[in-house]
């Protein structure tokens, strides 16, 4: 079901190319602050509601984050191939929603698309700022201004090092020393992995991580070494050579921590494994990782939560900086100032109101929207 209300959505397109089979969709959400900004997914069953849902995330996250942009979001249906037929999927979609880059749509990365998609999507285009988190190395020279813009790719690990600083902040409001505290991990690809580095270097113990091939735990913690060949290698995590169980990856869910950071997809957390959670904090690194419903219940069984678009927000910030030119410096510090002051007003709003955390958010978000709107 598609929420139609006074903030959108403006725009549904629905993209065909019979030649190759591709069917895909984009939604524009909201531009009141400025393009619609949302990566590109490309996954066998997305549909266009959990592009609108996506959309609407990005809406709110832009918002919270005091950026101008709007929010939309891109979904390929993908069933798999070979490269050759993931550029001629990116290429003919960009091709075909060419009309709205990039006065009214953005994109970017997201599950299954990075920096090489992006540089293909930019050629189709013909237009260097049509998306971001592109390659280091794909630059352009702004004629007017006489300035160098460079790619920033979200793979140097922009939303995990927001999501280990929007963790840091809930910690610091509960009163949990983030050195020792216990954290789990359900995903392990670019949010799960740079979170995990991020946080290790915090002082913070990750005992458990899952990715499709199942579950590794560890009381003791995993060695950093390690871990850091999975990622550099790429590798399943249950090919962890350390001392660790290799659990079934329903068992993730019932393990005890003090955090909990989903970071994988879309209502990974549902009716089936919420009744078994057992941890002080969740930290949504995923977007929408679960509906609302089960979001506010775990809420009233005193799990404090980070809703997605508070924590995640460090990729579309650093689109952001992308979008403007700005160095890696630049937009590391940026990404945390962000994260941290967005973190700290909705957390202390929540428990001062005793009101889940994304309600607070998404007021605060929609305040601003309209705000702009009656200026408009």
């Amino acid at each position: 079901m598609i929420l139609k209300d006074e903030l959108g959505p403006e725009y549904i397109v629905k993209v065909y190319d019979p030649k190759i089979g591709l069917e895909g969709f984009l939604v524009i959400d909201n531009t009141v602050l400025g393009p619609g900004k949302g990566g590109i997914r490309m996954t066998p069953d997305i549909t266009e509601e959990e592009v609108f849902r996506l959309a609407r995330t990005m809406t709110f996250k832009c918002a919270l984050a005091d950026l101008p942009f709007g929010g939309a979001k891109a979904g390929i249906v993908w069933k798999g191939g070979d490269d050759n037929l993931k550029k001629k999927f990116i290429q003919s979609f960009a091709k075909k929603i060419k009309i709205f880059t990039p006065k009214l749509y953005i994109a970017g990365p997201d599950v299954n698309t990075g920096e090489r998609e992006m540089k293909w999507f930019v050629q189709a285009t013909g237009i260097f700022d049509s998306a971001t988190g592109k390659p280091k190395h794909l630059c352009c020279v702004k004629i007017s201004k006489k300035k160098k813009k460079c790619g920033i790719p979200h793979e140097i690990g922009s939303t995990g090092f927001g999501v280990a600083q929007a963790t840091k902040v809930a910690c610091d409001i509960l009163g949990l020393d983030i050195k020792g505290a216990k954290v789990s991990i359900h995903g392990f690809g670019n949010v799960g992995s740079f979170t995990f580095k991020y946080l290790t270097q915090m002082g913070a113990k990750v005992i458990a991580i899952a990715d499709k091939s199942g579950v590794i735990f560890s009381e003791n913690g995993f060695e950093e070494k390690l871990i850091n060949e999975i990622i550099e290698k790429k590798k399943e995590v249950v090919s962890y050579r350390g001392e660790a169980q290799k659990l079934k990856l329903e068992d993730f869910w019932s393990i005890p921590v003090d955090i909990l950071i989903p970071a994988s997809v879309t209502d990974v957390i549902n009716e089936t494994n919420k009744d078994k959670i057992q941890a002080k904090i969740i930290v949504e690194g995923a977007n929408i990782p679960m509906r609302e419903n089960i979001e506010e219940e775990l809420f009233k069984k005193g799990i404090l939560i980070v809703p997605d678009f508070v924590a995640n927000a460090g990729g579309v910030i650093s689109s952001f900086a992308e979008y403007k030119g700005y160095s890696l410096n630049k937009m590391f510090a940026l990404v945390e100032t962000k994260i941290k002051k967005a973190t700290e007003t909705v957390l202390k709003e929540s428990l001062k109101k005793n009101q889940n955390p994304r309600k607070v958010a998404i007021n605060l978000a929609k305040e601003k929207i309209l705000r702009k709107k009656l200026k408009k």
